[in-house]
């Protein structure tokens, strides 16, 4: 890979007041924008209490790479507020042309030695990613969940769990600041909501396939960009809980444009967020009707208008919502799998599965939240959607797992079926594209360890570029 370029000198800090209190200790920072394209400048913002600093660019992909260092003289700053842009010190760093399409890891250090290894701490950190300068003539985009990121990031003293606005422009978003939610018992290394907890795993995972890829964020398809350039097929894992209007129109039209979905997460479109108009500059989530108490309202019981649900299902893009699943948020739960309901079709392709067996139960592949669909078993003994929750009819249930009653479970209309996390696929029609959903969280956690998960997700994507 090129070495970054490096600029004369910094950009000068915007002057403004910031709050009362310590300046940072260490070195922390945020880019002005989750995203950049290969070729153009994106400005950093650092404040460090150091004379100096290096920032060493890792590219993940099948193994972290390192991409170049640049260094600049320090500037310190304070802390700022969760709702606000901190206007920390800025820093104009121009993305070399050649880098490739990729999530990159920006590791702050004040250590002059070259090279700072890129895990040693979890603070210091900036995400960012690089997106092609021109359509590449690759067929698959890799969708970052920046808006989910940054509902979780607690810097500043709050997230959209505690307040109805947020900035994008502070510390975390995926690395580098603190996160709301419990520890996973099933992965300690990394906290959930966070880059290296559900993305970075199947990122390694599908670069070391050798699937070609490139990647955005969901500002950018927002935007309206990258989703017409040519891709045939959008990929998301993990937990991409929180949807703006924008990139979910955006999303719609490329699926009824023939463009194929793959979605090897859950919890998916849950909450919608409204992009402040400043744009980049923070969110909006209005989870708490007036006279709810803040905080009271984890499953939606309270019926607000900001889940996606209530005005337009999810089920009707991804075939399944939150609200026929659930969540197991604390602590070791059940171990559960996936019952496969037809063998025969192409994702189980290559895997030895048969109908009526079941996959991922060893590695409680199953939470810790999934999504399921209303449904139905027919004559000949096969679960099919009732599609009174919004689910199409020609939406094909693959497999199902039903959930204990120790979960929790979200607030929704009452059907006839049993919560099951629901895996399944509507296939390409004369209407759209396919769409295929894993239905789980923690599909990504078992790629490498779980044969049978690793195949259907090969299967899905060589089927649907």
């Amino acid at each position: 890979m090129g070495r970054p370029s490096r600029p004369a000198r910094p950009v000068p800090p915007r002057r403004h007041r910031t709050p009362s209190g310590p300046r940072v200790t260490g070195i922390n920072g945020y880019p002005s924008q989750p995203s950049v394209r290969a070729g153009e400048t994106v400005r950093l913002h650092i404040a460090t209490s150091a004379p100096h600093f290096n920032i060493d660019f890792y590219r993940w992909g099948s193994k972290p790479r390192h991409a170049g260092r640049v260094g600049w003289l320090g500037c310190d700053a304070a802390p700022g507020r969760y709702d606000r842009d901190w206007h920390w010190p800025a820093y104009d760093f121009r993305v070399p042309r050649d880098w490739p399409s990729g999530v990159y890891v920006a590791v702050l250090s004040t250590d002059p030695v070259s090279g700072t290894p890129l895990m040693d701490t979890r603070e210091a950190r900036m995400l960012l990613v690089v997106t092609p300068p021109a359509p590449s003539g690759r067929k698959v985009l890799y969708k970052i969940p920046i808006f989910t990121y940054h509902a979780y990031n607690t810097a500043g003293g709050g997230s959209l769990y505690s307040a109805s606005h947020v900035t994008l422009r502070r510390p975390g978003g995926g690395v580098g600041g603190p996160v709301k939610g419990l520890p996973d018992p099933y992965d300690a290394t990394s906290p959930r909501q966070t880059f290296a907890h559900w993305d970075a795993p199947f990122i390694s995972w599908m670069e070391g396939s050798g699937i070609e890829v490139d990647y955005c964020t969901d500002l950018d398809i927002d935007e309206g960009r990258f989703l017409n350039d040519g891709y045939r097929l959008l990929v998301s894992a993990g937990h991409d809980e929180y949807w703006s209007t924008g990139a979910r129109r955006n999303v719609t039209a490329f699926r009824d444009g023939g463009g194929n979905i793959a979605n090897f997460g859950a919890n998916t479109c849950w909450w919608r967020v409204k992009v402040a108009p400043t744009g980049i500059s923070g969110l909006e989530c209005d989870k708490f009707p007036p006279g709810a108490p803040e905080g009271t309202d984890p499953d939606g019981s309270y019926g607000c208008p900001d889940h996606w649900w209530e005005s337009e299902p999810e089920n009707t893009l991804l075939g399944v919502s939150y609200r026929n699943g659930g969540g197991h948020w604390d602590g070791p739960r059940a171990s559960l799998g996936f019952t496969v309901a037809d063998a025969d079709h192409w994702v189980f392709s290559d895997t030895g599965l048969k109908t009526g067996d079941t996959f991922g139960r060893d590695g409680a592949l199953i939470g810790y939240e999934c999504d399921g669909a209303a449904y139905q078993i027919d004559r000949d003994g096969r679960p099919r959607p009732t599609g009174q929750d919004g689910t199409p009819k020609d939406f094909e249930i693959l497999g199902l797992a039903q959930l204990p009653a120790d979960w929790h479970f979200a607030a929704r209309e009452p059907t006839d079926s049993p919560r099951a996390a629901t895996l399944g696929l509507r296939a390409s029609s004369a209407s759209g594209g396919a769409v295929f959903t894993a239905a789980t969280t923690d599909w990504a956690r078992l790629l490498a360890t779980d044969l049978h998960v690793a195949t259907i997700t090969r299967n899905v994507l060589t089927r649907l570029v």
